[in-house]
């Protein structure tokens, strides 16, 4: 099980949120709560500045324990970034299967899996659109699931291409014969909005929270000011101790944050035809 993190607001240097709050996202790396305690297996860091493409940074060492990591978090600001912190489920520990994955201005990141990931893989990766197949460098059902995604549309209609994906990844495990094919929570982002997905096959996804209004923050905590009004978070876990800071967002759930606004909608695989 990994963690990850998705900030939205006016720019902010990437350590306000991997390094100083109590359970950081750097903590959650070396002690996180519920399935795997720790997330050692590499890390990644993708945010947007000046350029059309985001940044990109990964490696393979445990994220507490990187010193370069700490380094750039302390010197970069973002308006908006994604970071991740792996644990492994069967695949290689290597830097191409570090998230974010990129396809242009477009990242993804991946809490969870594709069971029968092994069995299934040779159907998935046929699906890929051709064009898009040399760009999967690594071994991971995420970076699958990515270009899975890209084939139906994930450019021009992101929601409704995340459920054509889980669709056509049910439909393939269940013709192999595996029980509750997917179970994800995902960040997507091109840049300017960030989508945020909840959903297994068996309806017990793992955990996934957003941030209340930063206005109300700065209610609860004074040290919260360094936030904008529009900054919104998406975690896989809190960031403080304080439930009454951040939503669960529920099963078979979509969440879209732009410009400080939040939508949620349902979340419904649509099967291939």
């Amino acid at each position: 099980m990994c963690r990850w993190l998705g900030y939205s607001g006016a720019p902010l240097y990437l350590d306000e949120l991997l390094f100083k709050p109590k359970r950081s996202l750097i903590q959650q790396s070396l002690q996180a709560r519920g399935g795997s305690t720790t997330n050692g297996d590499g890390f990644g860091i993708g945010w947007y500045g000046e350029k059309e493409e985001p940044g990109l940074f990964k490696a393979l060492r445990p994220a507490w324990n990187d010193a370069n990591l700490r380094s750039i978090a302390a010197q970069v600001r973002s308006p908006l970034f994604l970071a991740h912190v792996r644990a492994a489920t069967g695949s290689a520990i290597q830097r191409t299967n570090c998230h974010p994955f990129q396809h242009g201005r477009w990242l993804f990141v991946h809490n969870g899996e594709i069971r029968g990931f092994r069995d299934i893989r040779r159907d998935l990766v046929l699906s890929v659109d051709p064009a898009l197949f040399p760009e999967i460098e690594g071994t991971t059902d995420t970076e699958v699931m990515l270009h899975l995604a890209l084939t139906l549309g994930l450019e021009t209609e992101p929601v409704a291409a995340m459920e054509r994906m889980v669709g056509l990844v049910e439909e393939i495990g269940g013709r192999h014969g595996v029980e509750h094919p997917i179970s994800m929570t995902v960040g997507i982002t091109d840049g300017d909005r960030i989508f945020a997905f909840r959903y297994s096959s068996e309806r017990a996804s793992f955990t996934l929270y957003h941030s209340v209004s930063m206005q109300a923050l700065r209610e609860l905590d004074p040290g919260a000011d360094k936030f904008s009004d529009d900054a919104r978070l998406v975690v896989s876990e809190p960031l403080t101790e304080l439930s009454s800071e951040w939503i669960e967002i529920p099963e078979s759930s979509a969440l879209v944050v732009e410009a400080g606004e939040v939508e949620l909608q349902g979340f419904t695989p649509i099967p291939p035809d």
